[in-house]
């Protein structure tokens, strides 16, 4: 009994300001919450949120990953957005660790040994404003990001149980504020409260102290594991960086090679690129880019060489009296009255420094029409074997990147351009494609179309010779070029040889042979006017000449 009336003896409100006092940390944490954490570990803007949100509504591969990386993470979803933010922003900005929310520590290391990376710094040159670009960057770190959060695995954990603990510790907070309002509420007019009031404060306090103690426990394990995984998620994180670079670099340089503009690339869906990339690498496509690239990289260092107004190619500079090869520095040189008259003197005496170069054929002025062999033995390598796989070049893949190489010079240069693909006699297909403006479906189409039959000259060149003839009577323009490539022989009839060399004194045009993985035969020599023969489809300076003088 005097202990039932003990538990109900009261106590003076005053008597309890020790214990208030005691209670004060909690009442005031209870009172002002803690700030909200970070999720997000890349300061990102409205717009940014809008346009992921669409990236990874339209990327399926995107959603796939998170799906898969989920099983090792819980907040996937979050990390793919800060890895795709951090390559998507022109300047990130990463939240310090202090402030992000303790599960998205992890995220946070991630992201920031990406960040850290001079790989991810290389890779952002072609992802900083790109949507897709930056979701290309993501899916390419995929396993390393699967790596990283193996890694990882512990440190999630602690992280986990850190939450849980900083919860608890909220919660007993909460509990201690509730048990000193009680108290309150219980007490009489005179300022008395029951003794078990009392208790109950010194309860919640008590509880919330060894919450308390072990939030910051939790607290350090976590810090400790993350410092622990630190080494092997940065590794880890450089290789992905630069791996990803790498990638989308090398579908940059695809689009580029296929005279896709960046600003083209920027207008299409997300689905359309994608589309396009997977055409671009798959199946016999895989092997022209890279030749392209060095056929036209060729072409435009070809161009480069040309003198305005100067015909052939430069191969230094000379004296003499030429006006129209005249260097920079003697054109300036009449815009200083005191050296015109010394100008005048070594004009007369031939001591002008000009261009050197050794003549070449007039450029043309019609279209340039390349004819590509596609019959069947163009399908092989060099050696005549055939190839292992699509990122074989073969004899048609060095034809048509040569052809697309001329369509950049036909382009440049303003003129006319003709592509058309041949095999037996009822096999021929032409794409036009005025001032070198082509779309992109029809390259495509154009690089991909192949027939497998036999070898026939007369109906293919007829075409071409009619193409240079139409536009003769229509514009009056002569001197076009036509380029046949081919690894095979075909009969020409005699009568219709003779009606070919009428043709091409009529219209001026210049036939070009390039015979691949054989000596020309004596019908191409009587065809062409300037005849190479391709040993090496590596090597592609047998073709170098040819655009100097188209």
């Amino acid at each position: 009994m005097a202990a039932k009336n003990a538990k109900k003896a009261k106590k003076p409100l005053a008597a309890l300001k020790d214990l208030a006092a005691r209670a004060g940390r909690w009442l005031g944490l209870a009172a002002t919450p803690a700030p909200a954490k970070h999720t997000k570990v890349v300061d990102s803007h409205r717009f940014d949120e809008r346009t992921w949100t669409d990236t990874y509504n339209q990327a399926g591969a995107l959603r796939e990953m998170a799906d898969d990386l989920a099983e090792r993470h819980d907040y996937t979803t979050d990390l793919l957005r800060d890895v795709w933010t951090a390559a998507y922003k022109a300047v990130p900005e990463l939240h310090e660790l202090a402030d992000m929310d303790p599960s998205r520590t992890v995220n946070h290391q991630v992201v920031s040994s990406l960040v850290e990376s001079p790989g991810f710094r290389e890779l952002r040159r072609d992802t900083v404003g790109d949507p897709y670009a930056s979701a290309m960057a993501v899916l390419a770190q995929g396993s390393a990001l699967r790596s990283m959060l193996e890694e990882a695995r512990e440190s999630q954990q602690a992280a986990k149980m850190a939450q849980e603990a900083q919860e608890q510790a909220a919660q007993a907070a909460q509990q201690v504020q509730a048990a000193m309002e009680a108290a309150a509420a219980a007490a009489d007019p005179d300022g008395s409260v029951p003794g078990d009031a009392e208790a109950q404060v010194a309860e919640a306090v008590a509880a919330a102290e060894v919450a308390d103690q072990a939030a910051a426990r939790a607290d350090a394990a976590a810090q400790l594991a993350l410092a622990q995984a630190g080494p092997a998620i940065r590794t880890a994180a450089r290789a992905a960086a630069e791996q990803a670079a790498g990638k989308v670099r090398e579908e940059a340089e695809l689009m580029a090679a296929w005279g896709v503009e960046p600003e083209r690339l920027q207008r299409m869906s997300f689905a359309a690129r994608a589309d396009l990339a997977r055409r671009l690498t798959g199946n016999r496509l895989a092997a022209y880019a890279q030749l392209i690239g060095r056929f036209r990289a060729m072409a435009g260092g070809e161009r480069a060489r040309r003198v305005e107004h100067t015909t052939g190619e430069l191969v230094g500079v000379t004296v003499g009296d030429d006006l129209s090869r005249l260097v920079p520095s003697e054109l300036a040189a009449l815009s200083v009255p005191t050296l015109r008259a010394d100008f005048a003197v070594r004009l007369a005496e031939g001591r002008l420094m000009v261009y050197e170069s050794r003549d070449e054929e007039e450029t043309g002025q019609g279209a340039i029409i390349a004819l590509v062999d596609c019959s069947g033995s163009m399908s092989r390598r060099i050696d005549g074997s055939k190839p292992l796989g699509p990122s074989e070049v073969t004899r048609e893949v060095w034809a048509k990147a040569l052809s697309l190489a001329l369509l950049d010079q036909a382009r440049a240069s303003g003129r006319d351009f003709v592509g058309i693909l041949f095999s037996s006699e009822d096999q021929q297909q032409a794409f036009h494609f005025p001032k070198g403006r082509a779309d992109l479906v029809d390259v495509l189409e154009f690089a991909e179309h192949f027939f497998a039959g036999w070898t026939d000259f007369q109906v293919p060149l007829g075409q071409a010779a009619d193409i240079l003839s139409d536009q003769y009577n229509a514009d009056g323009s002569r001197r076009g070029d036509i380029v046949l490539v081919t690894d095979g022989d075909a009969r020409v009839t005699d009568e219709w040889l003779e009606q070919w060399r009428q043709r091409k004194h009529l219209l001026g045009f210049r036939v070009f042979g390039v015979s691949i993985a054989q000596r020309p035969t004596k019908v191409l020599e009587e065809l062409c006017d300037n005849l190479r023969e391709i040993s090496d489809l590596l090597d592609l300076d047998a073709a170098r000449d040819m655009f100097r003088v188209i």
